[in-house]
């Protein structure tokens, strides 16, 4: 088949059939207990049948108070156990290797029955409520939950993990110096800023044994923010303990982005020139655009509202460029 979007690709462990992977986005249809529900047996699997190479599972919540909202989906009981189980199985069934993004919201928790917590006592805007910047011991608690969500991760199947450390979630709080203000050594310096996360994946590779990646926010758009430098230096500390970036930007403070069609391309190909395999994306919407990035050496393409509106995109391109590939697409499995 001719293109570099139907050619396979070694990500970490897992060996995938082409180049597409569904992005992960907040579906906020779980129940108030964080399970998951028909719509995500439904969601998920339609895409894998639609012949994805991935599914990465939306942010799920390591521990109820890290919530971006109480309809999503958690992790951090074993009685969720069972249905991300059966969501497994699904998206397996459909011909694709499945991911789950472990997640903590910080500050940007929307239960608002429990406190919010983040590096420092910094709201995201005045209108938003104070977090309580946390202590050594907090910070050594959101990690024994990330570490216990890895354990249930293993439990259920999936084929990789993928850290939430993007779009102002809290790993990104303390990674970022506009929303880090800390003088102790999880602040200051990249290097502190970036033991959280460094911690959390020594504790997620201790219980998961695939493949183990980490989203970033490569931009942050804001002046004495992240832009790709500081990014690069970041990457050379979590290199030894992920397979890849998932690429992305903003969030850490209000900001105006001026997003085109593959404006985050770019912070994607400046990574993998370093030798750190992507997943890149952001408003990429055609055959072309993916073709193009690929052939500037990103390794992967994440579509995100393009497979919300037609969960056979990929389908349509094996039609249309090699229709005989469309007698068996993909095997179970």
């Amino acid at each position: 088949m001719s293109g570099l979007l139907f050619t396979p690709f070694q990500w970490g462990s897992l060996s995938l059939k082409n180049r597409l992977v569904m992005a992960p986005m907040c579906m906020y249809s779980a129940n108030e207990e964080g399970h998951v529900q028909p719509f995500h047996l439904a969601h998920y699997p339609a895409r894998a049948y639609g012949g994805v190479s991935l599914v990465i599972v939306e942010a799920t919540a390591v521990e109820s108070r890290g919530r971006i909202s109480i309809h999503d989906l958690g992790i951090y009981d074993d009685a969720q156990l069972a249905g991300l189980h059966q969501l497994v199985s699904a998206v397996h069934h459909g011909g694709a290797k499945i991911a789950i993004q472990l997640a903590h919201a910080g500050k940007k928790s929307g239960d608002m029955s429990q406190e919010a917590i983040s590096p420092s006592a910094i709201p995201f805007t005045p209108e938003h409520r104070m977090p309580r910047a946390m202590t050594k011991e907090d910070i050594q608690t959101v990690i024994h939950h990330f570490r216990l969500a890895a354990h249930r991760a293993q439990q259920a199947g999936f084929d990789g993990v993928e850290i939430h450390g993007a779009h102002g979630y809290l790993i990104n709080q303390f990674l970022s110096p506009l929303t880090n203000h800390r003088t102790d050594e999880y602040g200051g310096s990249i290097e502190n800023r970036t033991r959280f996360l460094i911690e959390i994946l020594q504790a997620v590779s201790t219980e998961f044994h695939g493949a183990i990646w980490v989203r970033l926010s490569v931009e942050e758009y804001a002046e004495g923010g992240h832009h790709v430098e500081e990014t690069l230096r970041m990457l050379d500390l979590i290199k030894p303990y992920v397979v890849g970036v998932n690429v992305s930007s903003g969030g850490a403070v209000p900001v105006s982005i001026q997003s085109y069609p593959g404006y985050q391309l770019g912070y994607a190909k400046a990574i993998e020139t370093q030798g750190i395999p992507t997943i890149g994306g952001g408003l990429v919407t055609t055959y072309e655009q993916i073709e193009d990035a690929l052939g500037q050496g990103i390794s992967l393409i994440y579509l995100g509202r393009e497979l919300l509106l037609n969960p056979y995109f990929y389908l349509q391109l094996v039609k249309k460029y090699h229709p005989l590939d469309m007698i068996a697409p993909y095997k179970r499995g």
